[in-house]
């Protein structure tokens, strides 16, 4: 009976199954990147930001412009990543692990200092949402995210209350002098929403700061949102934890893969020489 013959992978080879599961992953980040890139250039547009950049009065609290950076770092990491490992690039896929290495270490980094700096942080946040409250009527984008945050992720009012929106220059209550319907107010992401509300209501949180304004129930949200967003994380503590340390375990198995894809190629270059 004639011997059967046994192959054997040769170790010097590119592993097909590591070089197409990068590839394949980063595909997919290169495209969202796109998206969040083309998103937020089309905010911009919407709003003749290119046109007036001095409108910009924080631009690091712009929504536009937040999304324009992640999808831009998205976009450059899932390039290098699946360019890299089609074209088996040594150099693409150096730069691909030291993006993902760099990334690891700012947001490691960031969650040490949270824990450090607790206060400053919690101080910087009400400063940085004080400003949204400021401008909520000049930027679109900032009155949706506080909209957002105020009526559907925590259902809350202000930093620390309804008095908070004094700062703005329609709420405030001597605004009712220059004949704005929004003095003494609140915006309707503030008001209490009912089962039974089949169209929301824009004008539930007229005068409802007035001294003379007597509620037959609870209208609006009392609690500020600084206190709901420290209730809602110590309740959702492990979708925190796993929105914080999913992104770094997935950074560092990316890490490992190109790191052994690139060790495949070099063994592989070095055969042939």
């Amino acid at each position: 009976m004639p011997g059967i013959r046994k192959y054997r992978r040769d170790t010097t080879e590119v592993s097909c199954c590591l070089k197409y599961v990068i590839f394949g992953v980063n595909i997919l980040f290169w495209f969202l990147g796109l998206i969040i890139l083309a998103v937020g250039v089309w905010a911009w547009t919407e709003k003749d930001t290119f046109n007036n950049l001095s409108r910009l009065t924080n631009i690091a609290l712009d929504p536009a412009f937040i999304l324009i950076c992640v999808g831009t770092i998205t976009f450059i990491i899932g390039f290098t990543g699946c360019v890299g490992a089609l074209r088996e690039n040594t150099c693409l896929l150096a730069c691909y692990a030291v993006f993902l290495a760099l990334l690891l270490l700012a947001e490691m980094t960031a969650g040490i200092l949270f824990f450090v700096f607790k206060d400053w942080i919690k101080q910087q946040a009400t400063s940085g949402f004080q400003t949204f409250i400021t401008h909520y009527r000049e930027d679109p984008d900032q009155q949706n995210l506080i909209d957002w945050i105020q009526e559907d992720w925590l259902q809350c009012c202000g930093v620390e209350g309804p008095k908070d929106w004094d700062r703005n220059a329609y709420f405030n209550c001597s605004s009712g002098a220059v004949g704005s319907r929004e003095a003494c107010g609140v915006p309707f992401s503030c008001c209490r929403t009912k089962p039974s509300d089949i169209i929301r209501n824009k004008q539930c949180g007229y005068d409802v700061r007035k001294p003379t304004y007597q509620p037959s129930d609870r209208v609006i949200h009392e609690r500020g949102c600084l206190v709901a967003a420290e209730d809602w994380t110590d309740k959702h503590f492990p979708l925190y934890a796993l929105i914080v340390l999913g992104p770094m375990v997935f950074k560092i198995l990316g890490i490992c893969f190109a790191q052994n894809l690139r060790a495949d190629i070099f063994a592989q270059k070095a055969k042939w020489h």
